[in-house]
This record gives structure tokens, C-alpha cells and sequence, in this order.
């Protein structure tokens, strides 16, 4: 009981010294009344006469009646700042946090604002402080820092449904500063590390996911290049093969023309025969160059003989050709007999 009285004595001699110190501030900027009074704009004065309210001066020229009529109370209507001091709240996961803000606020009705409240400013900080530790109460640590904003406005819409009352009208709130316990702060230093370290971490694994992909691309790419390298190489190969082939057989054709243009002409059986001798006596020089072995025929040293023998053979295969164009077309067989054996000179 002796504890009990002793805090109730205590709390009544602070709630006295407070409302001394209010009444102070409240009285030592309040004007006289000199009759004429000029009252500055975005401030409203309220007089009493003879204790009860009677008025409230508009800015401008205003009159008042000596000793009757008194200013109680004079309220600016401008935009108000308030440093709301730091104080301690717990989170939703029971982490300590140190708060401090700013908070804006304007009188709406200074009627309200002067017989509604005591002192309207320490009012309104007082309620900011507990609605501030209320909403910080309902979130957790990582989300007091992510909806900043969230818990602005929730706290401004709180203090404006209790300061509607007072005339007071809470424009916005601000918080400034967050400080948590240093046990706190180093572990949600390793958070950040960690995060940190994961990002680069999955950073650099799709680098090196790109940089495969870019690789299989470019030897896919490469491959098909190739190929289709390969491809017109052999097209163009096969396209020269072919080509060769048809100049070399329209050159043999065009060898075999001349030759039997000549072999028409006067003396072409004279340059067959020597044509055939040339010939023979090449293959007999190029056979010991070639093998160890060497078939003579046995008459190697008559020339004459071995060109005659070559002439006749030459006469029997131009008689089958002819005959076997007879039975063709007589008329083509004869013009290609006519080509292949020539007139007898």
C-alpha cells in the first residue's frame, strides 16, 4: 500500500507540473487586450468574456470590450512539425526496435483544439508514440523495413480517428530512424552477405549456362558451314568431273573427225602406216623399261612386214564396222562405211 500511494503522489505532482508548465506556455504568448486589436493571418485567437468562450478572432481588425473580454488561447492554423522523441517497440517476431519520427499536423478547429485538450501537441506526439508501438507490434522485423510507407499511413489514419475530437488534423507521419540491437544488425548483415552471395552465385551459373549454349551454337553452326562447305565442294567437283569428261570425249570425237578427214585424203593409208611404225617401235623401246620380261614376235626385225600386218588389221575391223552399219540403216551404214574406209588411191 505505502508503494501504491507513493507512485500515485508521484504521478499526480508530474501531471501538476505539467499542467503548470502548459498553462505557463499557453499564457506568456497570450496578447493583451487593448480594445483595437490586429490579429495576424493563419491564426485564430479565442476570447472569453467573463470566463465563458465568446468568439473567435478572424485575422484582421477586431475590437474587444476591456476587462469583459479576455484572450484565452491562440492557435496557429499553419502546418505544425513535430519530432516525435525515440522510444523502444517490439516486433511481431520480439525484436527491441529504437524509433523516432516526424510528425505533421494542422488545427482544423481551434475551438476544439483549445477546450478539447490540454495541450494538443503533447497529445497528439503521445498518441503517435503509442499507435506507432501498436502497428510495429503487428509486423515482423523484415517487413517493418519493407512497408515503410504501409506503416506511415496506418499510423496517421489511427491518430486521425482519435484527433477528430481536438479539432487536430494529422497530415503525415514520418519514420525516421530504425536502430536495432547489434546482435540483430550483425546477423542481418549475414543475411545480406548471404543473399548477396547467393545472387552471384546463381549470377555466375547462368553465365556459365550462356556460355555452353553459345558454344554448342557455334559448333552447331560450324557444322552445318562445314557441310554445306563439303557439299558444294563436291557438287563443284562433280560438276568439273563431269565437264572434263565431256571435253575430253568431245576432244577424242574431234581427234577421231580429223583423223578420218586425213585417212580421206590423198596418202592418208601412207600416214597410217607410218603413224602405226611410230607407234611400234614406241612400245618395243617403253616394254624394257617397264617389265623384266619381254615377248618378241618372230619376225621383230622386219618393220615393213609388222606395218603391213597392222594395215591389214586395221582393213578387217573397218569391213566388221561397215557391216554391222549395213544392217542398221543401208543408208547411214554407207555414209559411216564411206567415213571409216577410205577411197583406194
Amino acid at each position: 500500500p505505502l508503494y501504491i500511494c507513493t507512485a500515485t503522489t508521484h504521478s499526480l505532482i508530474a501531471r501538476s507540473l505539467w499542467v503548470t508548465q502548459a498553462q505557463q506556455r499557453w499564457a506568456s504568448s497570450l496578447p493583451m487586450n487593448t480594445v483595437v486589436l490586429f490579429v495576424p493571418q493563419q491564426e485564430s485567437w479565442v476570447v472569453e468574456r467573463m470566463g465563458r468562450f465568446h468568439r473567435i478572432l478572424e485575422p484582421g481588425l477586431n475590437f474587444l470590450i476591456p476587462i469583459l473580454d479576455k484572450i484565452r488561447y491562440v492557435q496557429s492554423l499553419k502546418e505544425i512539425v513535430i519530432d516525435v522523441p525515440e522510444q523502444s517497440a517490439v516486433s511481431l517476431d520480439n525484436v527491441t526496435l529504437q524509433i523516432d519520427g516526424v510528425l505533421y499536423l494542422r488545427i482544423l478547429d481551434p475551438f476544439k483544439a483549445s477546450y478539447g485538450v490540454e495541450d494538443p501537441e503533447y497529445a497528439v506526439t503521445q498518441l503517435a508514440q503509442t499507435t506507432m508501438r501498436s502497428e510495429l507490434g503487428k509486423l515482423t522485423l523484415d517487413k517493418v523495413f519493407r512497408e515503410r510507407e504501409t506503416l506511415n499511413t496506418n499510423i496517421v489514419h489511427s491518430i486521425n480517428q482519435a484527433s477528430d475530437d481536438w479539432g487536430i488534423r494529422c497530415l503525415r507521419y514520418e519514420i525516421k530512424d530504425i536502430h536495432v540491437p547489434p546482435r540483430v544488425k550483425e546477423s542481418m548483415q549475414m543475411q545480406v552477405e548471404a543473399e548477396r552471395k547467393k545472387r552471384a552465385t546463381v549470377l555466375e551459373s547462368e553465365g556459365h549456362k550462356e556460355a555452353a549454349i553459345n558454344v554448342a551454337e557455334g559448333r552447331k553452326q560450324a557444322q552445318i558451314l562445314a557441310s554445306e562447305g563439303q557439299k558444294t565442294e563436291q557438287i563443284n567437283k562433280a560438276a568439273g568431273e563431269a565437264n572434263a569428261v565431256l571435253a575430253k570425249a568431245e576432244a577424242k570425237a574431234k581427234a577421231i573427225r580429223l583423223l578420218s578427214d586425213a585417212l580421206a585424203e590423198q596418202n592418208g593409208n601412207a600416214a597410217a602406216s607410218l603413224s602405226v611404225a611410230e607407234q611400234y617401235v614406241s612400245a618395243f623401246s617403253n616394254l624394257a623399261k617397264e617389265s623384266n620380261t619381254i615377248l618378241l614376235p618372230s619376225n621383230s626385225g622386219d618393220i615393213s612386214g609388222m606395218v603391213t600386218q597392222a594395215m591389214t588389221i586395221y582393213g578387217s575391223l573397218a569391213k566388221q564396222s561397215s557391216k554391222k552399219l549395213e544392217s542398221v540403216s543401208p543408208e547411214w551404214a554407207m555414209e559411216k562405211s564411206e567415213e571409216l574406209v577410205p577411197p583406194a588411191q
